[in-house]
């Protein structure tokens, strides 16, 4: 996933940063609304954090206008504001979630990984691959029943290739799921962990269709 941070408070926002890295997912962090306006404008994000008391302006009144603006990116916010009122309010402005200062980190987690069932239309957080079993919520891979250890980026490589099977995924989306902006990417990178996964869950577990990117099939053969 690529996650949009914005949120003002140096001590959260580097807290929360660095547990969304830690889960593998690439995160930009804005401390402004124009700055998170401005990386909406050339970026695709599979979730924001937003907080509500910006130094420009009220997130309240950013979510608004992003919801006028047909972005349906899906929202978390993040705020000190626990009022029922402030909570119906963020709802009925397009957020999906609503998360009270202070929080545990885990339970930030749970709630991207939930928001995200959620847009991939996942009722049940498993998808199966033949003998391939992999859990979003849990962060698990199994193989014919054992677990496979993978790593936080190969794993961002693995959610982002298993979320639509049979979808050709190309390289720089897989690119986006792995760095924030003005983290260094090199020319091989994806390939590397392609290769990784491929020799931990089967050589034909990842297709590389030439010239557009790699693909997961629905079914495998057991």
């Amino acid at each position: 996933m690529r996650v949009l941070l914005v949120e003002d408070d140096h001590v959260i926002g580097s807290a929360v940063r660095d547990q969304i890295a830690a889960q593998g997912h690439g995160v930009d962090w804005a401390m402004r609304l124009d700055e998170a306006g401005a990386f909406l404008d050339v970026a695709q994000y599979d979730l924001m954090l937003l907080d509500m008391a910006l130094p420009d302006g009220r997130g309240l009144d950013f979510l608004t206008q992003i919801r006028r603006d047909q972005n349906d990116v899906p929202v978390i916010i993040v705020t000190a504001q626990d009022q029922i009122t402030s909570r119906i309010d963020g709802l009925n402005a397009g957020a999906d979630d609503y998360l009270v200062k202070p929080f545990d980190l885990k339970e930030l987690t749970a709630r991207i990984a939930a928001v995200a069932r959620r847009y991939n239309a996942q009722p049940t957080p498993w998808r199966g691959f033949g003998e391939i079993q992999i859990d979003p919520a849990s962060r698990t891979v199994t193989s014919a029943g054992s677990p496979v250890d993978v790593t936080a980026r190969e794993w961002a490589v693995l959610e982002r290739l298993t979320r639509t099977p049979n979808a050709t995924v190309a390289k720089p989306d897989i690119e986006d799921a792995l760095y924030e902006f003005g983290a260094e990417v090199e020319s091989n990178t994806v390939e590397v962990y392609v290769s990784r996964l491929r020799k931990k869950l089967g050589r034909d577990f990842i297709r590389t269709i030439r010239g557009l990117g790699y693909q997961v099939p629905a079914e495998m053969e057991n």
